[in-house]
């Protein structure tokens, strides 16, 4: 009972300097795997093992930390890279021989996610790269890939300034902090509706229900959702507050933006908390494998220590919705897609990019396009965060993250 006791009074809200602590090990260690992940796509380069280099690296960094310390850790999302048409997270099987052998194309924009986590606190991130044929030089991207990667951005920095509660970041008098903390959240339709000028202005469309989700301890996929473009039966729910963290995810199309099933194998699955009694011995110790090595965290069948036995098993599996099956899905017309995935906190001073694409070279993407509409140009103007000021404070940050890395290595 006593232990039961010290479970329930641990505090796993972002108020427990701990949890941001945990937050913040695992973006370091996503940001850093996508950056190196980032430098293998190039045209000829098989999807399969640029996966697999991307999965050692997260465990060998998963490795320098928290050591010694009764804590799990893990895979937040298995390295997946989806070419130009994919919407969904795409991880190829080393067993399906022609799946293994898709090689990049160059020239098309590719999807990079993945995510490590701490104790339960994940950060996944995902990003678009224009794949470099082997010998280019010339890094400069011109025409639709430019209008593709700029209204992904910029649409992306809007849904993150939109998802900052009202008033947070008011200044001047007491009345005007009141009144512009009274104002109401946009509503999903209203976001929609902004985005779609974002994207508009580079002759693009937004993803058909591209959807953000609260996250939590053991949870990617939260009580609350913002549903971008929604399709037919989607809407979301809930409104982004103080002290919650959310998968911010964005996804542009050259085409329509209409989506539809790839008849590529599903390969990427979730745990539910749904019980059900197996029958197959291979969907048992299926179940087994991924409650041991990936809690309820999504993985990939590849990522098992028999693919061929995965493959068998999670029929059953998903039949009984023990499993979340996460079908390959990607644009109706073929059209080259773009997304951003960032893990946000929003705090007190306002929202914090915890695990996060790098920021983009604008000068290096040439159109002719630009956003001329002045609510939007109004709204991009405006900061995520309150400049917290002082240097002493900084200062603090970086001991404390000195600090964090030290426990980590105890």
């Amino acid at each position: 009972m006593a232990s039961e006791t010290t479970k329930q009074e641990i505090d796993y809200s972002l108020n427990n300097p701990d949890t941001l602590t945990k937050y913040k090990t695992a973006a370091q260690i996503s940001e850093k795997v996508l950056a190196e992940v980032s430098k293998l796509v190039a045209a000829g380069e098989k999807i399969v093992d640029i996966c697999e280099k991307g999965d050692k690296l997260i465990e060998e960094e998963l490795a320098k930390v928290y050591r010694g310390k009764k804590i799990t850790k893990g895979f937040s999302h298995p390295t997946t890279v989806s070419p130009a048409a994919f919407v969904t997270p795409y991880t190829p099987l080393t067993s399906d021989e022609k799946e293994a052998a898709v090689e990049i194309q160059a020239g098309e924009p590719v999807k990079i996610q993945l995510g490590a986590q701490i104790d339960g606190f994940g950060s996944i991130v995902c990003d678009t790269v224009v794949a470099p044929a082997k010998d280019q030089t010339d890094d400069v991207i011109e025409g639709r890939n430019a209008d593709l990667m700029l209204a992904n951005y910029y649409a992306n920095e809007l849904l993150l300034r939109l998802m900052v509660p009202p008033g947070l970041l008011a200044t001047g008098t007491d009345e005007e902090k009141a009144k512009a903390a009274s104002q109401k959240p946009p509503s999903q339709a209203k976001i929609t509706e902004l985005l779609q000028k974002v994207v508009q202005a580079y002759d693009c469309n937004l993803v058909e229900s591209t959807t953000s989700w609260l996250f939590d301890r053991n949870e990617i996929e939260g009580k609350k959702k913002i549903v971008i473009a929604p399709g037919d039966n989607t809407k979301g729910e809930g409104v982004p507050e103080v002290g919650e963290v959310w998968g911010v995810e964005m996804g542009v199309s050259l085409g329509s933006g209409k989506v539809k099933q790839f008849e590529n194998r599903t390969t990427l699955h979730r745990r539910t908390t749904t019980t059900y009694a197996l029958k197959r011995p291979s969907s048992r110790k299926l179940l087994s494998e991924v409650q041991k090595k990936f809690g309820t965290f999504p993985f990939s069948l590849r990522q098992l220590e028999d693919e061929r036995d995965a493959k068998s098993g999670v029929i059953e599996c998903v039949r009984g919705n023990v499993f979340r099956a996460y079908e390959v899905v990607g644009d109706k017309d073929n059209s080259p897609v773009a997304r951003l995935l960032t893990t946000v906190a929003i705090t007190k001073n306002g929202l914090t990019k915890l695990g996060a694409a790098p920021a983009l070279d604008l000068s290096k993407f040439k159109t002719d396009k630009k956003i001329e509409d002045e609510e939007i140009l109004a709204i991009l103007a405006q900061p995520l965060s309150r400049n917290t000021g002082s240097k002493n404070k900084n200062k603090k940050k970086k001991a404390a993250k000195k600090e964090g890395e030290k426990a980590d290595e105890e």
